[in-house]
């Protein structure tokens, strides 16, 4: 060896190690101010964040409140219910059973299950697991359990119910299915399935603070659960500061919902995962993370965001960033980046904190083009028009979004995209070009109300009062039920 090469390479790395650590703290401070900034935003009392790389934590900060009435801090010890992500943990058992090969994803439900209505005869357990078998709700409209939340009494009611949709033709959120797999695994791990999952995945993966429990239980450190919705006059209605929440899964129902846990737990199953320790077979979790296919060639998902589900995990299907993303409660999520080496838990204590909305912009502090900022989450014509515009500059917007069009006739700005993007631009502080955004929306959808009715929105916003009223005077003429419109001329009126 070299000893002069090898000593000037170690020198090297000693003076650069400070700079990269600066740089990693930079990372992590900033997260810290973004998510404080959401937090305040959206009022959640508490949140856990723990940052997978390389199969390492990277990142494990705790911030808030986890107990308003006493002012309690929240700590890395805090416990969240991570309510629907328990249907990845129900994923991973089927998955394990059929590595184990007592069953086959594509097999019936009647092949585990007898009594079955002659209509659930041909689903199958995929179908269950993924959302499209097409079961009666075991919910009902105010998603109180039917049968008074007994087992037998709510699947005999269950049964009863005519089927919502032919099988495969559609995704629609269902838990009937979940308390079915429920029964499959009980029936063939020869334990019940809370105790199945706590044997092969809570304690191989190191979750030691991880339990089965809802809000009825007394559960040291937890960090328990608000909403900012309140029932006034028999209408929930949005209020101004969080209430405590109140919800219990019975037992039967813990397939579904029914896991509280930790950031520092979540990310070791995480690993634990990827690692092989849970399911041994790379194609089990290939297969386990295969979105649905629908009859009519499409996948079907909850939103724009997480617009597939696959087998107890929602996928967000997209060419950029691929993720498995798994939400929970509206007040939990996990995203696993599927070609990113990286994976971000939040667990808030707010039902409606909606953390799977702010996911990609944590992760983008590790992978840039990951920022909302840097155009990711746009259509490809969109992002086709902000290069443009970063190019000739955005004042130029009409004249860009013409030469584009002139170009290819499969060219489309569709207006709620823009319209969305113009809110993006506002919220990054750049109100300039939001506004053009927002103007060339109207240019190019004229008989649209809400394209005046934002544009007068940011206009108000910037103090152009004048044209405000002219556009929301628009907005009003294309749309005379438009009560924002219509109050926003009065007011303005007033003023002057």
């Amino acid at each position: 060896m070299n000893l002069k090469r090898h000593f000037a390479r170690l020198l090297f790395f000693i003076l650069l190690a400070p700079l990269f650590a600066s740089a990693q703290d930079l990372t992590s401070d900033s997260i810290d101010v973004f998510i404080k900034t959401k937090m305040l935003q959206k009022h959640i009392p508490a949140l856990q964040l723990s940052v997978i790389r390389n199969n390492k934590v990277v990142k494990l900060s705790t911030y808030g409140t986890a107990n308003l009435e006493n002012n309690i801090p929240a700590t890395d010890q805090s416990i969240f219910s991570i309510n629907s992500i328990t249907k990845a943990f129900t994923g991973v058992a089927i998955m394990q059973l059929a590595e184990e090969g007592k069953l086959k994803t594509t097999d019936r439900l009647s092949v585990y299950l007898d009594s079955l209505p002659d209509a659930w005869q041909k689903i199958t357990l995929q179908q269950v697991l993924t959302h499209t078998s097409g079961l009666p709700d075991i919910l009902d409209e105010d998603e109180q359990i039917l049968g008074n939340g007994v087992e037998k009494a709510a699947l005999q009611k269950a049964k009863a119910l005519p089927m919502e949709f032919s099988i495969g033709d559609k995704f629609s959120y269902n838990q009937t299915g979940y308390v079915l797999l429920g029964q499959i695994i009980n029936k063939l791990s020869g334990m019940h399935f809370t105790k199945f999952i706590e044997e092969r995945q809570f304690k191989i993966a190191g979750m030691p603070l991880t339990r089965f429990g809802d809000s009825y239980d007394v559960v040291p450190n937890s960090a328990g659960a608000y909403t900012m919705t309140k029932l006034v006059n028999g209408q929930f209605v949005r209020n101004q500061t969080p209430g405590v929440g109140y919800i219990q899964f019975p037992l039967f129902f813990r397939t579904a919902a029914g896991i509280q846990s930790t950031a520092a737990d979540m990310a070791n199953w995480i690993i634990a995962l990827k690692e092989g320790k849970l399911l041994k077979q790379k194609s089990s979790i290939e297969t386990m993370w295969t979105p649905a296919i629908l009859n009519n060639g499409k996948v079907g998902g909850f939103n724009r965001l997480t617009n597939g589900y696959a087998l107890g995990w929602p996928t967000l299907t997209r060419n950029d960033h691929p993720a498995v993303g798994p939400v929970g409660g509206g007040r939990s999520a996990l995203f696993i980046y599927l070609k990113d080496d990286l994976s971000i838990v939040v667990l808030t204590n707010l039902m409606g904190g909606n953390p799977d909305q702010f996911i990609d912009e944590i992760a983008g502090y590790y992978v840039p083009e990951l920022h909302e900022a840097n155009g990711f989450g746009l259509s490809p014509d969109i992002k086709k028009l902000r290069a443009g515009l970063l190019k000739q500059g955005f004042n130029h917007a009409a004249s860009v979004a013409a030469d584009l069009q002139k170009g290819n006739a499969g060219f489309n700005l569709e207006e709620k995209a823009l319209n969305e993007w113009g809110y993006q631009l506002l919220s990054q502080k750049k109100p300039a070009e939001a506004l053009t955004i927002f103007k060339l929306n109207t240019t190019l959808y004229p008989t649209s109300a809400n394209t005046y009715d934002s544009y007068a929105e940011v206009l108000e916003l910037t103090d152009n009062k004048k044209d405000a009223l002219v556009n929301y005077k628009m907005a009003l003429k294309l749309d005379p039920k438009n009560k924002n419109a219509e109050d926003r001329i009065k007011k303005l009126s007033d003023n002057n």
